[in-house]
């Protein structure tokens, strides 16, 4: 028996806007960018559902009752959601659908895609339910599996996730951390009892999710017969398949016109036509197989970047003082009792803000600067400290009014 673990992460973070230092004190709108629209929420939210999120939906969607065997699994961050909630209600409800097939699993994370677990562990625990509190109040599961922002993992994680009671916890495959070992495999985390761990196949996925499109790449075209001997050969490895990748591979990042849509809609009915292959979700992928062996990452190892650390959010002085200003200011915000103050606060926690601050130069300077929002790193990072000045004069003003009283 074969098996491929599909697992997509659904994620846009809410955006502050080109916010200067003259709007400090004067607009507490940071996020809804009407009038400056180089980054509106609203406008890069429906481009990527049109481009992305619907026509893939619909295709998992059509696989699923065409398939009873083809199952995958989600993960969805609250900052989509609440996106989605006000823009696009019609995706939550087809997720929903997907959900109660059985054959969709949702996987648990930070409601608001943070990195808080290596910089404040109660707001991460906080943000953790949060997240399940929506899910459950949306899809009517509690998820079973987790996954850290950017799968951002170490021994210090998956201890916590173990002691929370998850079955499993997903995490990149790395070699370095590997060594002669397959990812294809189940794995048991170093010093936890119960919970299972599962590692990205990060070559089959990035084939897909980063090389698909590239006509440079000596593989180019990519097709389904040739991905699947690929797959058929990596299973000598090892029986478990896990491809884990952004939603937004689908028609955002490999455009419609590369022809990654065909590309997938193919590659699940040729998988499944040979009758000892199948598709599991994260869940079943945890009782595949009994754990083959320990595996320990003292060190914190993500999916990004060519380090495959916490890199690229914090290598340079402009993230350092940006996440340092952010949680400085976590205890009086919440003191607050502040719902918009609190909400404003913790969709600065957003990962893909300190991320638009990277400096590195070469490929995954390119990779950093497509997926941010801002002319230069440094203009994120000064729009950042603005909105940050803004929170701290709210705080200011709010304590005095009620001193006052």
């Amino acid at each position: 028996m074969r098996a491929i673990c599909l697992y997509l992460h659904i994620h846009q973070p809410v955006r502050y806007r080109e916010y200067s230092i003259f709007d400090v004190g004067n607009s507490h709108n940071y996020y809804d960018d009407d009038y400056y629209g180089r980054q509106s929420n609203e406008r890069i939210f429906r481009k990527v559902t049109d481009k992305s999120y619907r026509p893939m939906l619909q295709l998992l969607e059509n696989n699923i009752n065409q398939h009873p065997n083809f199952k995958l699994s989600l993960s969805i961050t609250g900052t989509w959601l609440d996106q989605a909630e006000k823009w696009a209600p019609e995706l939550i409800a087809q997720i929903k659908r997907l959900v109660e097939t059985g054959q969709v699993e949702i996987v648990g994370e930070t409601y608001y895609h943070s990195l808080a677990f290596f910089y404040h562990r109660e707001e991460f625990e906080k943000q953790v339910r949060l997240h399940a509190i929506k899910i459950q109040s949306l899809f009517g599961v509690t998820p079973k599996v987790f996954r850290n922002t950017e799968l951002a993992y170490n021994d210090e994680l998956a201890k916590w996730a173990d002691e929370a009671g998850y079955r499993g916890i997903l995490a990149e495959g790395w070699d370095k951390v590997l060594g002669w070992r397959s990812p294809n495999h189940v794995y048991r985390p170093h010093n936890c009892s119960n919970l299972k761990l599962l590692l990205k196949n990060y070559r089959l996925s990035d084939d897909i999710a980063f090389r698909f499109s590239n006509r440079s790449w000596k593989e180019w075209p990519l097709t389904v017969p040739k991905y699947q001997r690929w797959v058929d050969d990596d299973c000598l490895r090892g029986p478990l398949i896990n491809l884990f990748m952004d939603f937004e591979t689908f028609g955002e990042h490999q455009w419609k016109d590369t022809g990654i849509f065909n590309f997938i809609d193919t590659l699940i009915p040729s998988w499944l036509a040979e009758y000892e292959n199948k598709f599991v979700t994260v869940s079943e992928a945890c009782e595949l197989e009994s754990p083959v062996d320990e595996i320990s990452m003292p060190e914190t190892v993500t999916w990004a970047d060519t380090e495959r650390d916490l890199s690229a959010w914090a290598s340079n002085s402009m993230q350092y003082s940006a996440t340092k200003d952010l949680y400085d200011l976590r205890d009086a915000v919440l003191s607050s009792h502040n719902p918009e103050l609190i909400r404003d606060w913790r969709y600065l926690t957003t990962s893909d803000h300190v991320y638009s601050m990277c400096t590195k130069y070469w490929h995954d300077g390119d990779v950093h600067a497509y997926f941010s929002a801002y002319a230069s790193p440094y203009e994120s990072f000064m729009y950042y400290e603005n909105v940050i000045r803004d929170l701290t004069y709210r705080l200011n003003k709010e304590n005095s009014t009620t001193s006052s009283i």
